[in-house]
């Protein structure tokens, strides 16, 4: 049996821990440094990639790495050179996350359909730019920015603020010393999963999160309120489309610069007139879309996971899926996610039932209780037969649960239901 190191706080971590235990042939799975919901927690931060090799070395695990800061700083390069297992792309090839300048380019290169764009370091020619074009634009900071560098604008004013944000006010600090102004595509978003062993690339289950913190798509974008598998929006012949003209491209283009991605890639799709375009790839598991996908996951993740280092995804056969839908809804703290209070006391959480289950994010035990300890506090997932009954499944869950800010969008898989009516 193996031992397992998942590295990250998050619902994502949780979830894939989750799945993990489920393995016969996984053992004890620490967390570094986990959340109030995980156990065997290591105080390790994400970014010590030193003490992460040492601990992964004398406990001999597999390391899954979960977030983007510690692939884009090279943690797979430094374990790959300590002789440590570990899942995840290369530094070289988080480039397509940790750099959306670098991936653009990547993308217009090796004709992966994306929108029109140009990149600007300079806040006056960028906003003569956005007074000078006919479409809305949006505003993208270039490196990583937890999910909130990217503006959506209506009107050329609008750009200019968002101008005056990222590259005058420094918002997202050094993320925003250079930027993208691309043409805003309007259709209909989804999030398309693979998982790769450099050469092969095989499809996660489909799904669709809900970016904006308010009901409707409204308000700024977040990390994710809220995500359900699978989403109608792709049907078979649009699945087809986006793993060879984006995935199978995308790899193998890579392969052909010299940089072979290992891991799972995420490219957030927009579908007009059944045409998708790229608007951004992650190098991760997608939080929240990991929790239903794991929920609706009958093979062994870890098969995958190992394939996926060891180069042989081909020997093994498609993943299974449960036929059920499963909906997470990502309980917030008000105030997120912008600023927002912590250290809440969380009650509810010991209610069970057979079909839900609660994935934490940002939660700490404090005392032997559960309190608030980040702005996306829970993921609660359900199954269901339908879409319709995995909502109210979830919306039951998310009814149990409270805290004094607690804060979640009322219509998570609405547009799935809106798609299938």
């Amino acid at each position: 049996m193996t031992d397992i190191l998942v590295v990250g706080t998050g619902g994502r971590e949780h979830a894939l821990g989750w799945k993990l235990d489920q393995s016969p042939k996984v053992g004890k799975i620490y967390y570094a440094p986990g959340n109030g919901g995980t156990s065997n927690n290591v105080s390790i931060p994400v970014d010590d990639i030193d003490k992460l090799a040492k601990f992964a070395s004398e406990k001999n695990c597999l390391t899954l790495v979960g977030p983007e800061l510690p692939l884009s700083m090279g943690i797979v390069d430094e374990f790959q050179r300590k002789h440590l297992k570990i899942f995840g792309p290369t530094k070289d090839a988080a480039q397509l996350e940790s750099s959306k300048i670098w991936a653009k380019n990547f993308m217009k290169r090796n004709k992966i359909q994306t929108a029109r764009f140009e990149i600007f370091n300079d806040a006056k020619e960028a906003k003569e730019y956005a007074k000078s074009v006919d479409f809305p634009l949006v505003v993208k900071a270039d490196g990583l920015a937890a999910g909130k560098g990217v503006i959506v604008c209506n009107t050329a004013q609008e750009a200019i603020s968002a101008i005056d944000v990222i590259l005058v006010k420094k918002a997202f600090g050094l993320a925003g010393s250079k930027i993208i102004l691309e043409e805003r595509i309007d259709g209909i978003e989804a999030s398309y999963i693979a998982l790769s062993d450099g050469s092969v690339v095989i499809p996660m289950a489909t799904s669709q999160d809900h970016k904006r913190i308010y009901d409707d798509d409204k308000g700024p974008n977040t990390g994710g309120m809220g995500a359900y598998s699978p989403t109608p929006v792709i049907n078979d012949s649009i699945a087809e489309k986006i793993q060879e003209s984006i995935i199978n491209k995308t790899v193998n283009s890579m392969k052909g610069e010299g940089i072979a991605f290992k891991g799972f890639l995420y490219a957030g799709i927009m579908l007009k007139d059944g045409e998708p375009y790229v608007l951004e790839f992650n190098v991760r598991m997608g939080d929240p879309e990991c929790q239903p996908i794991m929920m609706r996951m009958e093979s062994d993740l870890y098969d995958y996971l190992m394939a996926s280092i060891e180069g042989n995804i081909a020997t093994l056969p498609p993943i299974l899926w449960k036929k059920q839908t499963a909906v997470c809804v990502v309980m917030a703290s008000k105030g997120y996610p912008d600023s927002y209070p912590k250290n809440e006391e969380i009650l509810g959480l010991n209610s069970r039932d057979e079909s839900s289950f609660v994935f934490h994010a940002g939660t700490k035990r404090v005392d032997g209780k559960v309190v608030t300890n980040g702005g996306r506090v829970l993921g609660v997932t359900a199954l269901g037969d339908t879409l319709e009954s995995a909502i109210a499944n979830a919306y039951s869950r998310v009814a149990k649960i409270s805290w004094k800010s607690k804060y979640f969008r009322t219509d998570i898989g609405k547009k799935g239901l809106l798609h299938l009516s």
